[in-house]
């Protein structure tokens, strides 16, 4: 039977990354990394209207950046340029900029599939195995380690299994950690469009008595649209025909970026605030969606695992030969505690915040935007929270 000294149990955008920000280390070290995905990623990029994409925050970028991958990224990462803020119906509104956050841009939205071509094709396999496609069915706790049983019959032993499977992990529960499900009560519906009006790089965070939507640029003057609703009303959206869904969508947005002219394919995601009662325990680690799943509204839940798999790959790398090292793990876990905290209490805050339609909740954040604009400190603390340097992160460590 194979060992290896990690086992990454997901290989999308999450522990592609992690096992990126291992890969040098780990080649010095001596170390055998294994990815283990269901699904194999493709051998080339296809560009597609349809594309799922996701926002890439300013410390986002600055990782990818110090992990060498942000040239590769550049050519298909479209800037946000400006963050418009309002609430559907009231006067307030708030607009950050990033000359005036001193930024070349506030952060970046990325189609996933090439996200994902560019961090497979920045894997080492000399170092990075990949065993694809294929499942882990049954994780078995081990004195120094986990054995894995894989779909295809193989066994593998590792000294450190990180479970990077999703919100809905299957494995989690199967090893008896319990996942809180708060519910917001809204239903997300995902859908590319495009509009009359360049949009200039400015993304949109609206918030209606119904729920928050948000439009976010992407390359070719398409717009990523996030819009959440009550389940029974995003299910009537979907089904609508196309043209009596833009009528609708045109009605809640507005024209700030002139007629909505053409959409993709409508997509819906049940939406529940996700956490893991734990994230360590002695060589075991719970990584991305499996251990903290966010709203996609205020667009913080990728990043907020991007900076947890840079942490861990530094306590890794800077802590003892066996990766499984329970100390490191609670060391790791000790040092994201504060940014998981304050990010995952201003992502929830904020959304139900927003979605309530209560007239003295109302009054007040139509006031707190109106406020957010005409103070510059409070402005530049929200603009912080949303470029993802909300507390020292991870860039600045190095």
């Amino acid at each position: 039977m194979s060992r290896v000294q990690i086992a990454i149990i997901g290989g999308g955008l999450v522990g592609a990354s992690l096992a990126l920000a291992l890969q040098a280390g780990a080649r010095e070290r001596q170390w055998k990394i294994v990815l283990i995905e269901p699904y194999a990623p493709g051998d080339s990029y296809q560009p597609s209207y349809d594309a799922r994409a996701s926002a890439l925050s300013f410390g986002s970028q600055q990782i990818y950046q110090r992990l060498g991958l942000w040239d590769a990224l550049a050519p298909r990462a479209e800037a946000i340029q400006d963050i418009h803020i309002s609430d559907r119906g009231r006067f307030a509104a708030a607009r950050i900029n990033a000359k005036e956050e001193g930024v070349a841009a506030l952060g970046y939205v990325v189609e996933n599939a090439w996200l994902g071509h560019c961090l497979w094709a920045a894997l080492d396999s000399a170092v990075v195995e990949w065993r694809c496609p294929a499942r882990v069915e049954q994780m078995h706790s081990l004195p120094d380690g986990y054995r894995l049983e894989l779909d295809d019959g193989s066994s593998l032993e590792c000294d450190l299994a990180i479970l990077a499977d999703g919100g809905r992990s299957g494995l989690r529960e199967q090893l008896g950690i319990y996942a809180q499900h708060n519910p917001y009560g809204q239903t997300a519906l995902i859908s590319n469009i495009s509009s009359a009006k360049p949009h200039q790089g400015m993304a949109f965070e609206r918030f209606t008595d119904d729920g928050p939507m948000a439009l976010l640029p992407l390359p070719e003057n398409r717009s990523v649209l996030i819009w959440t609703r009550e389940p029974e009303e995003a299910q009537r959206l979907y089904a609508l025909p196309d043209q009596q869904f833009l009528q609708e969508l045109q009605a809640c947005f507005g024209y700030r970026l002139g007629a909505i002219e053409q959409m993709g394919r409508r997509h819906l995601y049940p939406l529940s605030l996700i956490q893991s009662s734990e994230q360590v325990r002695a060589n075991l680690v719970v990584l991305g969606n499996a251990a903290h799943s966010l709203h996609p509204v205020a667009g913080q839940g990728y990043n907020l695992s991007l900076r947890d798999s840079m942490a861990l790959a530094d306590c890794l790398l800077a802590g003892p030969n066996t990766p499984g090292d329970l100390t490191t793990l609670q060391s790791f876990q000790q040092q994201q505690q504060l940014d998981q905290e304050l990010t995952i209490g201003f992502s929830d805050r904020v959304t139900r915040l927003f979605s309530n339609a209560k007239p003295v909740l109302a009054g007040g954040r139509n006031l707190g935007l109106l406020g957010l604009d005409l103070f510059p400190p409070a402005k530049h603390w929200f603009a912080r929270q949303a470029m993802g340097l909300g507390v020292r992160s991870t860039e600045d460590k190095s």
